[in-house]
């Protein structure tokens, strides 16, 4: 048995889900596949994916063992990559996740300029709002906006956003437009799920120091898009990340407020594995994707 490739063959099924969409995955035959994997569990003694009529489910020695095979696989993709980097032609597959929003605006056009520049470099992009596990999803760089936790992740700052707070010119004709943050209190405000803090909207500027109110949720809602949407439509005021409320201000659906309350950079940054540092595809793309975001006067 080629241990190497069975191991790439259960990690394929793990991340997959399914025998059938591993194969489609790999471009393998569905019988190679179940023929890896079982002549794999065989060798081991060891039950690594239980299977039922509707789903895979790894056992404790499954988890475990896909840690080690994963470890294993990048080892090798990083020696290919060292060589083939040597040879001046990078090759192989970066996997990259980012919030879903700032991910359409400004990773998939990152990514594709990536790509055009490397022809032999291919691409998974996983946009979710959601912090990624890079070792349990096998992502190569994520995009992380705000301060980081303490952890063995190396992390490159790249940029800085804002907060905002808006709302529809209509709805600030109607009430009158606020003056200073505890005004916020006495108006109807939209939150949504990914704002830190929930309805208490904290505030801090050079100028005015730190500021902070509670505020009436008149309509909570689970996204950005949908907190912006209900502003525009004059449901009351929001609060949102200043690339997420690009496209309202600039078709003058909301307009800001308090700007001057909140100078505070939001740092972003690009986070990935100390492991990763020996691909040199990944750091390749650290390197372009820096510059990239170093030059986009939206991003600092």
């Amino acid at each position: 048995m080629d241990k190497v490739r069975a191991m790439t063959i259960f990690a394929a099924v793990a991340e997959a889900g399914s025998l059938s969409a591993a194969a489609r995955n790999l471009g393998e035959p569905l019988t190679n596949v179940s023929r890896a994997l079982a002549q794999l569990e065989a060798g081991l003694s060891s039950t690594l994916i239980e299977r039922t009529t509707r789903r895979m489910v790894l056992t404790d020695a499954g988890r475990d063992y896909l840690e080690t095979c994963r470890s294993v696989i990048e080892q090798i993709e990083a020696a290919e990559s060292r060589i083939t980097g040597e040879a001046g032609d990078l090759s192989g597959t970066i996997a990259i996740t980012a919030p879903v929003a700032f991910g359409r605006m400004h990773i998939v056009p990152l990514v594709a300029a990536f790509l055009a520049s490397f022809p032999r470099i291919d691409a998974r992009l996983l946009l979710v709002d959601r912090i990624v596990d890079l070792i349990e999803e096998g992502i190569d760089v994520a995009v992380r906006i705000g301060e980081l936790p303490d952890s063995s992740l190396i992390a490159k700052r790249v940029g800085t956003l804002n907060m905002v707070v808006c709302a529809s010119p209509a709805y600030l004709d109607r009430h009158g437009v606020p003056s200073a943050i505890a005004d916020l209190a006495r108006r109807d405000c939209v939150t949504f799920d990914g704002l830190p803090g929930g309805t208490r909207w904290n505030f801090k500027s050079k100028r005015y120091g730190r500021n902070s109110v509670r505020v009436r949720a008149r309509l909570s809602v689970n996204t950005a898009d949908a907190a912006l949407d209900a502003a525009a439509a004059g449901a009351g005021i929001t609060r949102v990340l200043s690339y997420q409320a690009k496209a309202a201000l600039h078709d003058g659906r909301v307009r800001t407020i308090l700007d001057r309350f909140d100078d505070t950079a939001i740092p972003i940054h690009l986070v990935y594995r100390p492991t990763r540092t020996e691909s040199p595809r990944v750091c390749e793309f650290v390197r372009f994707a820096a510059a990239r975001f170093r030059a986009s006067p939206a991003l600092r």
